[in-house]
């Protein structure tokens, strides 16, 4: 069943770009072009109060936005169905600072004073942030419009992204490297029964323990290329699912719950710890563990030549990122 605050993708985070009055539409398009840039994604904020302490909040689209945290957060799915019905999530930090209680309202003031519930703690990868609420809360409060912005860029190294990415940002914007580097040639760093902590580790260690010799950067590239988007427009009527877009009818038969990394129940197509594994069996059944059966497999995981292509050179991008 579709959820809100729905996974559809995974995006690792490469680069931020601060604007403290916001960036502009022509600003964004111009980010968006450069080289090697894939994806971006704008973010409301601005500085508001909350029981006396100034705090630093994000407004955003929750499905957006969704994809773009880390794995512990992603996966979390009653935080995001808070957010979407117009809660708010704080850092721990941030709730440590506050004495927050989960389950609680409390009073954010900016252009109004909104009572807001507190959903639960989240790590955000994005340092100097405290809160982050929905979009309808957040023109309600009068944060800044594309206060900052997420680019993913895997196949540009970090100094020439910021180079470029600096050169067309506004005068006054702030770059900050967000790359979270993790040694590509250390799988199966995780006890068995617990979950890896990062989604590096989790295409890892996925490929190493369902489908030995699949590269991990081929379940990174399908886990941020929506399946059947671009080929087939019924893919998203027919329901495909789950940052690894899963249909369900391929997940009837290929989705496991990953009890090796201390998943139960049955097996969840939104949990990307239950829904990389099983992309990863799924192409190893497909031939994707040998260097000659790669492409047929991607091809079977969506039947269309320009989403080979492009998972084999997204893939190529993580490699050269990441190693």
């Amino acid at each position: 069943m579709q959820t809100v605050a729905a996974f559809r993708r995974i995006v690792l985070p490469d680069l931020g770009v601060v604007e403290p009055t916001g960036v502009s539409p022509a600003e964004l398009s111009r980010i968006a072009k450069v080289p090697g840039v894939r994806q971006v994604l704008a973010l409301d904020g601005g500085l508001l109060a909350m029981n006396g302490h100034q705090v630093s909040v994000l407004g955003v689209n929750a499905q957006q936005f969704r994809s773009w945290t880390p794995l512990s957060t992603a996966s979390n799915q009653q935080l995001w169905d808070t957010l979407t019905t117009g809660g708010f999530i704080a850092t721990p930090q941030a709730q440590r600072r506050l004495g927050l209680h989960q389950g609680t309202s409390y009073p954010v003031t900016g252009a109004a004073t909104v009572s807001l519930p507190f959903a639960g703690p989240m790590t955000l990868g994005l340092g100097g942030i405290d809160m982050v609420v929905g979009a309808q809360i957040s023109a309600r409060l009068g944060l800044v419009h594309h206060v900052a912005v997420l680019i993913s860029a895997p196949g540009v190294r970090m100094n020439k992204l910021q180079r470029e990415v600096g050169a067309v940002a506004g005068g006054k914007a702030t770059l900050i490297a967000l790359r979270a580097q993790s040694p590509a040639s250390a799988p199966l760093s995780t006890a068995p029964g617990k979950p890896p902590i990062t989604y590096i580790q989790l295409f890892q260690e996925s490929a190493a323990r369902f489908c030995p010799g699949l590269p991990w950067t081929v379940l990174a590239a399908i886990g941020q290329i929506e399946s059947g988007d671009r080929a087939n427009p019924g893919v998203s009527s027919a329901g495909a699912l789950g940052p690894m877009q899963f249909l369900p009818s391929t997940w009837a038969r290929w989705g496991i719950t990953a009890t090796v990394f201390g998943q139960t129940g049955r097996p969840n197509i939104m949990n990307p710890f239950d829904a990389v594994p099983s992309a990863a069996r799924y192409l190893c059944a497909a031939g994707g563990a040998t260097v000659a059966g790669l492409p047929k497999a991607i091809f079977a995981y969506n039947h269309a030549d320009w989403y080979v292509n492009e998972v084999l050179a997204l893939a190529r991008q993580y490699a050269q990122a990441y190693s």
